[in-house]
């Protein structure tokens, strides 16, 4: 805040607020202050920012100030608040006046947020007038990035405008004391969005009302699929107690074993399938509403196969009236899991849902409300005593993460090709996109298009710069390519996993970067992802890796870890007996042309990947040869060990010369199938693969620090997921007197890579110019 005006008898201050201030209901909770203290003004939304004129007694203009900050709507956040005196009118009343549009200023956008307790309360009550009205919401909740389609946030730039109130919403609209004062997405019954039920294969007519939704739960409980029309876009749903259900849903989407989310009404439907502690209720019940991984409770009656190998669960409590509603109905928790076939985006029109979702399910939930914005539900986990995002996008997305430094001009960050988002960047706002998918096929890369031309409509920033990964054949980079921009910045893989996390923190200084995942394109064209880097915003130094083996088959190898254990072999083929087990099952011919590959270095790439030696020790173990989704292994080797304290292995940190270090695996993956064959319990094995796994790390790092100086850490990457070796890594390095990082903002998976690249393209663009 600027520093005070003078006090007077009477007053007149212009305010200008900036920060998430528009579509959260913040003009009418300015409107109520001013009336509560008295005093005269104006309110309006401009393209950047709140614009206020008020006036009165000094006394009670200075005590709205303080209101105005302490008091703010729970959807609003309060970045700046400009104070300058204005030219007293001497009025006596308080309005909201129309918008005024500057196509120069950017606005921050509210991201859809969880029905709220007063709505719901309304919701169940048999004599409200919205008693069971699907579509309920007030300034305090409901659709947010879903229904805006330009700002400043007013109903006829939102999917809502086709909706025009009737003359009851208009009261609540224009009454300054009711809680939908100004409220965008009003409606009720006799306004708003309808909602009917009809059948997959078009036969019959439609149900429509309260009926859609007694019959689809009804479908539900039958046993049957529905594909339900919400925020962002549609699920999947059936009963997750009925297993031959779930079953029928995995073969009909394509989706073998990845692990499927439940939705339950209320926390106390949470508590009786996994464990709730503090932080995962908060999150439970926080208007954000993602996807909680809960460790699974032994006696939960959900279907074996929703999430089999694992010892967790994905749980989300209803965010939306319509879900209420009909978990209110059904009585049981539900499978929503994305409406798609595996790998495509979710659908978020009625008639695409028909085509796409129609051979999958048996019935589709419909409504009218059009979908501005496709969005996935957030998924996030408790990991080392705190929220960690693995993926970023209801409830979250696209809230700006400020960067450290200015960028000079306005840029676009095009993201990985795994787990992809974008960021558009102008001056030190980073608007980080809701989770885009895998940049694999034709659908995806059009979802990519439309948000990036949503977000550029949004936020008016129009790219001069791009930045990229450094691989040439990543689908982002032919995007990048096909921008014509006037400068394109190539940014390296692992380099922009630690500049995500350092820059989170506001960290411009040298760092100590841990990047572990599974693939990253290096300087010397290998596979990289077991990465300890000297590196600040600009430029990096490698300091340690894994020893290099071969992938035979490539990127099949990802999806086979017995390949995996293969190619770490090759590198002592005298250890066969340790890593019989990795074989058993293989075909003969298969493994043959494999050794083949590797052999004549035919598709055989080096790597050194800390998510393929997960691979390599999950199948040395037996516990998975062939994996059916990227990370199934890893996730189920960080079951498997559980939280039983374990001893580490032999993982030597051998030193190469040139103040280099390199990760040497193979005494790790030997004495792993030695144990294992000579009995050793398999789950205290997993525990024990991952203290080995934490404690060359800390040896490594320490290494580093004490040839450097440096003492902060960054710890970035889709290895950093996994709960135990994050919460023994950091502790290791805790001890030894290091600071550590955690992405906590933001995932430290490749959901991140974007907001990375912009923060090196920004620094690299003011160092030189």
């Amino acid at each position: 805040m600027t520093a005070e005006a003078p006090a007077a008898e009477h007053e007149a201050l212009r305010l200008s607020v900036t920060g998430v201030v528009q579509g959260v209901g913040f003009r009418p909770f300015v409107h109520r202050l001013a009336l509560a203290h008295g005093l005269g003004g104006w309110v309006r939304n401009e393209a950047g920012e709140v614009q206020i004129e008020i006036e009165g007694p000094s006394r009670r203009v200075r005590a709205f100030l303080q209101d105005l900050v302490a008091k703010s709507p729970p959807l609003a956040r309060i970045d700046s608040l400009d104070v300058s005196p204005a030219r007293p009118m001497f009025a006596h009343e308080f309005r909201i006046v129309e918008s005024v549009d500057q196509p120069d200023r950017r606005q921050p956008v509210s991201p859809d947020v969880a029905l709220c307790a007063s709505c719901e309360a309304e919701l169940f009550e048999p004599g409200d007038r919205r008693y069971r009205y699907p579509f309920v919401t007030c300034t305090d909740c409901g659709p947010r990035f879903t229904v805006i389609e330009a700002m400043p946030y007013d109903r006829e730039r939102t999917s809502m405008r086709v909706f025009p109130q009737c003359a009851e919403c208009l009261r609540e609209y224009g009454t300054p004391s009711d809680r939908r004062y100004h409220s965008e997405s009003n409606s009720c019954h006799a306004c708003g969005p309808t909602v009917w039920l009809e059948a997959a294969n078009g036969v019959g007519e439609p149900t429509k009302g309260a009926a859609a939704l007694e019959r689809a739960a009804r479908d539900i409980r039958e046993g049957r699929i529905v594909a339900i029309r919400g925020l962002g876009g549609f699920h999947l749903a059936v009963d997750a107690t009925n297993e031959e259900a779930v079953t029928r849903l995995r073969r009909r989407k394509a989706r073998e074993a990845k692990p499927l989310a439940v939705m339950v009404r209320t926390l106390e439907d949470a508590r009786v399938l996994g464990e709730v502690g503090t932080v995962e209720e908060a999150l439970l019940t926080s208007r954000e509403r993602p996807i909680v991984l809960l460790r699974k409770l032994p006696d939960a009656d959900l279907a074996p196969s929703l999430a089999p190998g694992l010892d967790t669960v994905g749980v989300m409590t209803a965010y939306t009236p319509l879900h209420q509603l009909l978990l209110d109905l059904a009585r049981r928790p539900l499978v929503m899991t994305s409406g798609n076939l595996s790998e495509e985006p979710i659908a978020t029109a009625n008639d695409d849902a028909r085509v796409r979702l129609g051979p999958i399910a048996d019935a589709l939930l419909l409504h009218d409300r059009d979908i501005v914005s496709r969005y996935d539900d957030s998924v996030v986990r408790l990991a080392d005593g705190a929220p960690l995002l693995l993926r970023r996008a209801r409830g979250y997305a696209p809230l700006p993460v400020d960067l450290p430094l200015e960028a000079p001009r306005p840029l676009l960050a095009v993201g990985p090709h795994l787990k992809n988002t974008f960021t558009l960047a102008h001056g030190r706002t980073a608007y980080v996109s809701q989770h885009i998918g895998d940049l694999e096929n034709l659908e995806t890369l059009e979802h990519f298009q439309a948000s990036l031309a949503a977000f550029k409509e949004l936020f008016r920033i129009e790219p001069e710069v791009a930045a990229r990964d450094m691989h040439p054949g990543y689908l982002s980079t032919r995007v990048a390519a096909e921008l014509g921009l006037e400068q394109t910045i190539e940014i390296q893989h692992h380099h922009a996993h630690a500049a995500a996390v350092a820059a989170e923190y506001g960290v411009t200084d040298r760092v100590i970067g841990v990047s572990y995942d599974g693939t990253g394109y290096g300087d010397d064209g290998a596979v990289w992802g077991a990465e300890i880097l000297v590196c600040d915003l600009a430029g990096y130094e490698r300091c340690c890796q894994l020893r290099y083996a071969p992938l035979p088959g490539g990127e099949i190898a990802v999806r086979r870890p017995w390949r995996v254990a293969l190619g770490y072999l090759s590198l002592e083929p005298g250890a066969e007996g340790a890593f019989a087990r990795a074989f058993d099952e293989v075909e003969i011919g298969e493994r043959t042309l494999a050794a083949q590959q590797i052999e004549r270095r035919l598709n055989a790439p080096l790597a050194s990947s800390m998510g393929r030696l997960f691979d390599a020790a999950a199948a040395v173990l037996g516990t998975r040869r062939v994996a059916h989704y990227e990370g199934q292994a890893a996730m189920e080797l960080e079951a498997l060990a559980g939280r039983a304290p374990a001893e580490a292995l032999p993982f030597p940190v051998v030193e190469a010369g040139g103040g280099q270090h390199v990760f040497d695996p193979l005494p790790l993956l030997v004495a792993l199938g030695e144990r294992s064959a000579a009995g050793d319990d398999v789950t205290e094995l997993a525990a024990r693969f991952h203290e080995s796994v934490a404690a060359a790390t800390a040896v490594a790092v320490r290494r580093v620090a004490e040839a450097t100086g440096l003492s902060t850490v960054t710890l970035g990457g889709g290895v950093f997921q996994n709960a135990r070796l994050l919460a023994s890594v950091r502790a290791s390095l805790n001890a030894s007197g290091l600071r550590v990082l955690v992405p906590r903002r933001l995932s430290p998976n490749d959901g991140a890579i974007s907001y990375g690249q912009a923060a090196v393209a920004a620094t690299v663009m003011q160092r030189r110019s």
